[in-house]
């Protein structure tokens, strides 16, 4: 099972969005407190739709405790920055690996990443972009760690029904 790690997010909506994005693949979320908000909010529960219920979510008091309480998560898991030097398509995910990502405004902060440039990754951007939104960045990081993983479990086929066209709207 892969894993999301959001460290101190602050709005409800990118959460409840990502939480849907964990149920559609699987994935368990990691929130790690402060939270900018509540997790009985309307806001995170809309974006979430009616999936928040079957979400596995787990919640830290802090970066320490998230450590703590996932000791396997040491050595594979990866740190979504804008200050990267290696792209988000270089490492080679394990099926339970971690992805973390920082808060919307300020990013993870400078000491975990220092200590972890290994494991630090980058989405490529054009110009002077500062970042872009956390929902978006986790679903292209999620999903290039499912691909090289052949997509795990998940339903890799839609069901497209023909439709006989007989040249009339």
């Amino acid at each position: 099972m892969m894993n999301i790690v959001l460290l101190e997010p602050e709005m409800p909506a990118n959460t409840g969005n990502i939480g849907r994005t964990c149920v559609a693949t699987g994935t368990r979320l990691h929130l790690i407190e402060p939270l900018g908000f509540k997790l009985n909010e309307k806001a995170i529960k809309r974006a979430g739709l009616d999936y928040w219920d079957k979400l596995d979510v787990q919640v830290y008091a802090d970066y320490q405790d998230f450590l703590d309480r996932n000791p396997q998560a040491i050595g594979n898991l990866y740190f979504a920055t804008t200050k990267a030097h290696r792209l988000y398509t270089e490492p080679a995910y394990r099926p339970d690996c971690y992805l973390m990502f920082g808060k919307e405004s300020a990013g993870i902060p400078e000491e975990i990443l220092v200590a972890n440039e290994p494991y630090c990754v980058r989405i490529p951007m054009w110009g002077e972009i500062r970042s872009l939104n956390l929902a978006n960045s986790v679903s292209i990081v999620l999903y290039e760690a499912l691909r090289q993983n052949r997509f795990g479990e998940l339903n890799p086929a839609g069901q497209l029904h023909r439709l006989h066209w007989n040249g009339e709207n």
